[in-house]
């Protein structure tokens, strides 16, 4: 299949038109300085000015956007790094977790460094997060009521590059699920989440900053073709790398194809705290106890009579088919991107013959996992 639309994509020009407020455009990238732009974060016209740029261009421009000097006083960065460290010293001690796109220990993550960092420090927790360029990036792309949640990738001397790739929802999928997905919810997934890093200490390029492909957020074959070798090629030849300084915020849409760079330095212990923002759309009407209906529903299938595409359809309706939201601490995802659904475990389990007993113990140690 032809690239030819993906490369119209990231070699058109940026419309200088709809960047209005950025000090500069660096590799195609719109830069913004926050030391002159503090009187935007407030209610009112200007904010809301500068907010519709930042939709526009991660829609309609780039996918990326910098806002340089996002934390006046990095102090509270220093701060929330020494915690970071003591966390991943714990972490690796106790025998650490698994990585979606990297080998178990090439580098140091902290899943959900959110919810860490305020039982380690909540005085500090409130002063890192009560960041007002957060707030207008995420309501920028989500609106209001969002939900965050953020994970520490630490990037060690030698620490090797990640492969393209396009990120939550549908990135965290193989390729035949994201295949299963009519293309109009491949645009869907790409606008219920927003992609951003803090920066933790200054990164050159030759730290290994996020190799981006600025535009290709809106082709329409990301998710499903972003592993093939001719997409990794344009990729490799038409990317761009950002120096980050500490206290820099980026964000980008989730769909555009991206990776970390490859640490060459000696020196730099690249760290970011990476968040996932996602929109509040993404709930369902109800709560509703799926592992009690799990275990009712399954004798009833496990004597038979139903036909095998029967099955599954009683299964989509009861079980919870989604992986996440998840305690990736304890249920991380080894061998694969995502750790098993409920239906998955559920449909392995009437395959292998499972008995009630044996499934409703499986199902009860996933919830234990599952578990904050």
């Amino acid at each position: 299949m032809s690239t030819d639309m993906l490369k119209a994509l990231v070699e058109k020009p940026l419309g200088q038109s709809m960047i209005g407020f950025a000090a500069t455009i660096e590799k195609g990238v719109p830069i913004y300085d926050c030391a002159s732009l503090g009187d935007h974060l407030a209610p009112g016209e200007a904010r809301d000015t500068l907010r519709s740029e930042l939709t526009g261009v991660l829609i309609h421009g780039p996918g990326v956007f910098v806002l340089k000097g996002a934390y006046e006083d990095t102090s509270v960065i220093d701060e929330a790094t020494k915690v970071f460290h003591g966390i991943i010293a714990e972490e690796t001690k106790a025998g650490g977790g698994a990585d979606h796109f990297a080998q178990k220990g090439a580098n140091d993550r902290i899943w959900n460094s959110l919810e860490k960092l305020c039982r380690a420090d909540p005085e500090l927790f409130a002063r890192y997060h009560s960041n007002g360029w957060i707030d207008l990036a995420a309501e920028a792309w989500l609106g209001p009521a969002y939900q965050v949640t953020a994970q520490v990738n630490l990037v060690r001397p030698g620490g090797a590059a990640q492969q393209a790739h396009c990120d939550y929802h549908l990135g965290f999928m193989t390729a035949e699920q994201v295949a299963s997905y009519p293309l109009h919810v491949h645009a869907l997934s790409a606008q219920l989440t927003l992609q951003g890093a803090i920066a933790h200490c200054n990164m050159p390029v030759e730290s290994g900053t996020t190799k981006l492909l600025p535009g290709s957020q809106n082709w329409r074959e990301n998710y499903a073709r972003y592993r093939d070798p001719d997409v990794r090629a344009l990729f490799d030849k038409h990317h761009v790398q950002l120096p980050l300084e500490k206290g820099d915020l980026l964000f980008f849409s989730p769909g555009m194809l991206h990776a970390a760079g490859e640490n060459t330095t000696s020196d730099i212990h690249r760290l970011a705290n990476l968040m996932q923002i996602s929109s509040a759309f993404g709930l369902p009407l109800e709560n509703v106890n799926r592992t009690a209906m799990c275990k009712l529903l399954y004798p009833v299938l496990a004597r038979g009579g139903l036909s095998l595409e029967k099955r599954n359809w009683a299964i989509a309706s009861c079980g919870h088919g989604y992986p996440f939201s998840t305690n990736l601490d304890t249920d991380p995802p080894v061998g694969g991107l995502a750790p098993p659904s409920q239906q998955a475990i559920m449909r392995k389990a009437l395959d292998e013959g499972w008995d009630s007993q044996q499934f409703e113990a499986a199902l009860d140690a996933q919830e234990a996992k599952r578990l904050p």
